[in-house]
């Protein structure tokens, strides 16, 4: 949470009916919630705001929320914000892109809002509560969960939320082979509805940001069976 009193969320939606669906139940559940009916509008609240979680569609006016989505990960300020794509959009490739373009999650409607509303629940706890007061270190990558930094050979790495967490796991027991499964179980907890690939994408994204400090690729793929911190 950014600070004491309700978690602060945006949602980003131009269907009316849909926009004042998600404000009521959101706010039903206890938080403070922004809204914005296009994609510069959105980001103009995301920058001006501590934001917990955002709630993003995908097809906006003035700005897509693939495009918002690409710049406020990118953005100094928003690059840890939590966001969640909503979609009319169903296929593989199009899940993929939305991911690969920094999504931590992705809904296609129409959706439950209270599989929502547990998806929010669960990143937000993600975000903010990863071994909080907890140093790990592997060879030359360090995880600081009291600043929720990471430095790799003492250079910052730059890491999402859900990349973040997959280091936590990987770090926490080096040279176990985590399975699919079990990422998806510890990294998208009460989620039951990702799909493996989405745990191919987020490690993939976790190697390359790793590696963009000049370094090997800490982490192996075992066959059949998963993904391992060396």
């Amino acid at each position: 949470m950014t600070q004491a009193g309700k978690t602060k969320i945006l949602i980003v939606e131009d269907e009316h009916a849909q926009m004042e669906l998600l404000v009521y139940n959101f706010q039903s559940d206890g938080y403070e919630v922004f809204s914005a009916m296009d994609g510069e509008e959105g980001k103009l609240l995301a920058e001006e705001n501590r934001l917990d979680l955002i709630v993003l569609d995908w097809m906006l006016p003035k700005l897509s929320g693939i495009e918002l989505c690409r710049q406020l990960k990118r953005g100094a300020n928003t690059k840890e914000i939590p966001i969640v794509m909503l979609t009319a959009r169903g296929e593989e490739n199009d899940k993929v892109r939305g991911l690969d373009t920094g999504a931590d999650d992705y809904m296609v409607k129409p959706y439950s809002v209270a599989e929502l509303l547990a998806r929010a629940r669960a990143l937000i706890r993600r975000a903010g509560g990863i071994n909080a007061d907890r140093i790990q270190t592997h060879g030359d990558i360090v995880l600081d969960g009291e600043q929720h930094k990471v430095l790799r050979n003492d250079i910052p790495v730059k890491l999402g939320p859900t990349e973040y967490r997959l280091l936590s796991i990987f770090i926490s027991r080096p040279g176990r082979v985590w399975s699919r499964e079990q990422l998806l179980e510890r990294v998208w907890e009460d989620n039951l509805e990702i799909d493996l690939r989405t745990v191919d994408v987020h490690v993939g994204r976790l190697r390359k940001a790793l590696k963009q400090v000049g370094k090997e690729d800490p982490i192996r793929t075992v066959r059949s069976a998963g993904y391992s911190l060396d």
